[in-house]
C-alpha cells in the first residue's frame, strides 16, 4: 500500500509557487495578493482561514484577512465583495463557507467576480469547467487531480466510483475525471447516500472517491483488492480518549481498506493540504491572467 501523501506532496507545490513568487519580485512585479472574508466565529473556519493566511505568508503572496461579526447582514457582505470586486489589487479572494443562516450562500457566491473566484465556485466558472474551458477549478478537485498526477496513478480507462454530489466536490470531480487530461479519460459513476446496493458499485470501481461527509462510512468490504481510495471527509467525532474530545474522521475506514488499497489518502494529511496549495495555485493564476 502507498500512502498519497498531501502533506508532503503540498509543500512540494509550495516550494514551486515560492520560487515563482521570487521571479516575479525580482523582475519588479507585485506579488499575487489573495483575501479571505470569514463571518462570524465558528471554529472550523477559523483554523481554515488562518492555515490559508499562513500559507500565502510562507509563498510570498500578499494576504489580507477580513473579519466581520456573526450578525453581519447579507447586504453588509455584498457591499464588502463588491469592494474586492472593485479593488484592483486583490487578484483573487475567498468567501469562507459556512455561512451565518441569515445569509443565502449563493447570493454571496453569485456576487464574487468570476476573475477572482479563486474557489471557483462561480456559475461561470463551473459552466467553464464543465465545456473542458480554461477556468479556476474548484480547490479540493484540482488537488485530488495533482495528486493523481503526482503518483502516476492510471486512470485513463478506469472505472471511478465519486459517492457525493454536492457542487463543490462530488460534480466537479466526476466531470474532471471523464475530461481528456494526465488524470482524465475515465469512466465515472456518481454515487450518493440514496444509491440502491452502493457497496456493489464500489466493489467493481479501480478508483473510489469518498466525499460524502460520513465518518468511516466506506469499509474494507466494499473495496475491491489494489483499488485507489481517495477520502475527502473530515469530520469531528467526540472521542473522551483524547485530550480535544474528539478525533478526526475521514469518510473512509482507513485502517481496514489501507490492508486492500494500493494507494490511499490519510485523514488528516491527505486532501486538505492539498486544497490549501491548489487555492494558492488559483490565486497565481489569477494574478497571472491579469498582466499582458
Amino acid at each position: 500500500m502507498i500512502l498519497l501523501d498531501g502533506k508532503q506532496t503540498s509543500a512540494k507545490i509550495k516550494e514551486e509557487i515560492a520560487t515563482q513568487v521570487s521571479v516575479m519580485k525580482q523582475h519588479n512585479k507585485r506579488a499575487p495578493h489573495l483575501a479571505a472574508v470569514l463571518v462570524g466565529t465558528n471554529g472550523a473556519s477559523m483554523t481554515y482561514v488562518g492555515a490559508k493566511v499562513k500559507a500565502c505568508q510562507l509563498v510570498g503572496f500578499e494576504s489580507t484577512l477580513i473579519e466581520l461579526p456573526e450578525e453581519t447582514s447579507e447586504d453588509e457582505l455584498l457591499n464588502q465583495i463588491q469592494q474586492l470586486n472593485n479593488n484592483p489589487e486583490i487578484d483573487g479572494f475567498i468567501v469562507q463557507l459556512p455561512l451565518p443562516k441569515h445569509i443565502d450562500e449563493q447570493n454571496v457566491l453569485m456576487a464574487v467576480d468570476p476573475d477572482k473566484d479563486v474557489d471557483g465556485f462561480h456559475p461561470m466558472n463551473v459552466g467553464r469547467l464543465t465545456l473542458d474551458l480554461p477556468t479556476f477549478i474548484s480547490a479540493t478537485p484540482f488537488g485530488i487531480m495533482e495528486l493523481l498526477e503526482r503518483y502516476e496513478i492510471p486512470t485513463s480507462g478506469k472505472h471511478v466510483v465519486v459517492i457525493g454530489r454536492s457542487h463543490i466536490v462530488g460534480r466537479p470531480m466526476s466531470i474532471l475525471m471523464s475530461q481528456k487530461r494526465p488524470a482524465g479519460n475515465a469512466t465515472v459513476t456518481i454515487a450518493h447516500s440514496r444509491t440502491t446496493n452502493l457497496a456493489a458499485l464500489t466493489k467493481e470501481a479501480d478508483i473510489v472517491i469518498a466525499a460524502l461527509g460520513i465518518p468511516e462510512f466506506l469499509t474494507a468490504d466494499m473495496v475491491k483488492k489494489d483499488a485507489v481510495v481517495i477520502d475527502v471527509g473530515i469530520t469531528r467525532v467526540p472521542d473522551d480518549s483524547k485530550k480535544r474530545g474528539y478525533r478526526i474522521a475521514g469518510d473512509v475506514d482507513f485502517e481496514s481498506v489501507s490492508r486492500k488499497a494500493s494507494h490511499i489518502t490519510p485523514v488528516p494529511g491527505g486532501v486538505g493540504p492539498m486544497t490549501i496549495a491548489m487555492l494558492l495555485k488559483n490565486t497565481l493564476l489569477a494574478c497571472e491572467r491579469k498582466r499582458p
